[in-house]
């Protein structure tokens, strides 16, 4: 590392305090995506409350709960928006300090440049090399977009994140000021795998082939899934999330990547989130590699990956195959995420699916998450015409070039026992076929 590079970095350092000292009022702020996310700074952001008004908080798929939004005084002085809810947004949209915005992932956060820019962008990312070059190791799902056009970007530098290689590099001219901390990398717990999920894992991975590129979501069901594809060979990974349980197949010998049409050889994401173990597995690991959000779900390029497999998971389905994935009734849950963007993808690419897989019933066995309607309010993330699977723990329910009709009734066949003849008859009495 030359002198002047180091000059460089060391005059940008400054403490939390200072950096928070930057904000204005009426400023937006956008921050890191999970594992980036700038937790040092948006621990204490409350602590300017007094002294600002109406500061906007880009803030998704969050890691912390932290006063800015989870503490009603906040209103009026903090706004936060989100891409994609998590339990302390989710909890925290009931008092009103949080709000969500509907987005596809490949392009629906950073369409909001086409509206405005952001002033600030506060993120996280590794120490400097020696060229000058700090990494969004975890994240390049919008993070660089957004720190190619902010006035104002704060990097929180961490050496515990890994060396992850793709588009990940940024040159220290990019970054107005850093704040060095030391602290664990934001983890996600394993989900625990039942008897149901791993018969619904059983189902899922009947419809996937050796030497199949797939993505899977977040959940217990995925991970049921990726078990499930232990017996596999050469699969390939197209995905907006690297999961654990990709690191455990890649380890396995099951993901090489060896027939994949677009990236041979390469697990493609565009955020990662899991173990710490899972970390350890992509650092300086030339098989993974982080694209951002525009291009790795964008579906036409998700398309180009021939045998390409989208896995995810739903709340509630309607009869015709409308799938609602991000939303109890009128409340929001999570989000759409890139389950379109992936669905949309596979059945475009050359021998694709698109799968969706959920629980044949929610609140401990008494309502049925296959529907003849969609419950009210209730968000359509997918369009039926973009769904050729439906399974549930009891069986597989195929869409793709089915009537109405044919969908009912398979439908059903995998609906609950308990709930089949009262959707069988709310069908026929309002013809739904």
């Amino acid at each position: 590392m030359t002198n002047r590079i180091q000059e460089i970095y060391d005059n940008k350092k400054i403490s939390i305090e200072e950096a928070l000292n930057l904000i204005q009022s009426g400023d937006e702020i956008v921050s890191g995506f999970c594992g980036l996310e700038p937790m040092a700074i948006m621990s204490k952001l409350h602590t300017i409350k007094d002294r600002i008004e109406d500061v906007t908080i880009w803030y998704s798929l969050g890691m912390g709960n932290y006063p800015f939004f989870s503490n009603p005084e906040m209103k009026g002085r903090f706004i936060t928006n989100s891409w994609f809810y998590s339990a302390g947004t989710r909890i925290a949209h009931t008092l009103g300090t949080v709000s969500y915005q509907p987005v596809h992932l490949h392009n629906g956060m950073v369409r909001k440049l086409q509206i405005n820019y952001p002033r600030v962008f506060i993120g996280t990312a590794s120490p400097m090399d020696r060229h000058g070059y700090v990494k969004v190791a975890l994240s390049v799902l919008y993070e660089k977009e957004f720190i190619e056009t902010a006035d104002l970007v704060i990097m929180e530098i961490n050496p515990n994140l890994p060396d992850v290689g793709g588009d990940t590099e940024i040159h220290i001219d990019s970054i107005d000021y850093v704040v060095e901390i030391d602290r664990p990398i934001p983890t996600l717990s394993s989900f625990p795998v039942s008897e149901i999920d791993k018969t619904i894992g059983g189902y899922v991975a009947s419809l996937v082939n050796d030497g199949d590129t797939f993505q899977l979501g977040i959940g217990a069901i995925p991970n049921a899934a990726a078990q499930a594809f232990t017996d596999k060979k050469d699969l390939g990974v197209h995905t907006e999330m690297i999961t654990s349980s990709m690191a455990d197949l890649a380890e396995g010998g099951v993901i090489t990547g060896k027939k994949k049409t677009l990236h041979k050889g390469k697990m493609v994401g565009t955020f990662a989130l899991g173990s710490q173990k899972l970390y350890e597995f992509m650092d300086f690991n030339p098989s993974v590699v982080l694209f951002r959000g525009p291009y790795v779900n964008d579906p036409y390029v998700i398309a180009q990956n021939d045998n390409m497999v989208s896995i995810n998971t739903a709340l509630q389905v309607d009869l015709t195959g409308q799938v609602c994935s991000e939303s109890i009734g009128t409340r929001q849950y999570s989000g759409t995420g890139g389950q379109t963007d992936t669905a949309v993808g596979a059945i475009h690419a050359k021998n694709g699916r698109s799968i969706i897989a959920l629980y044949s019933t929610a609140k401990d066995g008494t309502v049925s998450t296959i529907q003849p309607w969609l419950s009210p309010g209730a968000v359509v993330t997918l369009s039926r015409n973009n769904v050729d699977y439906i399974i549930t723990e009891y069986g597989i329910a195929p869409m793709k070039a089915r009537t109405i009709k044919e969908r009912v009734e398979n439908l059903i066949a995998v609906a609950h026992p308990d709930f089949r003849k009262e959707i069988r008859e709310t069908a026929f009495k309002y013809e739904i076929w």
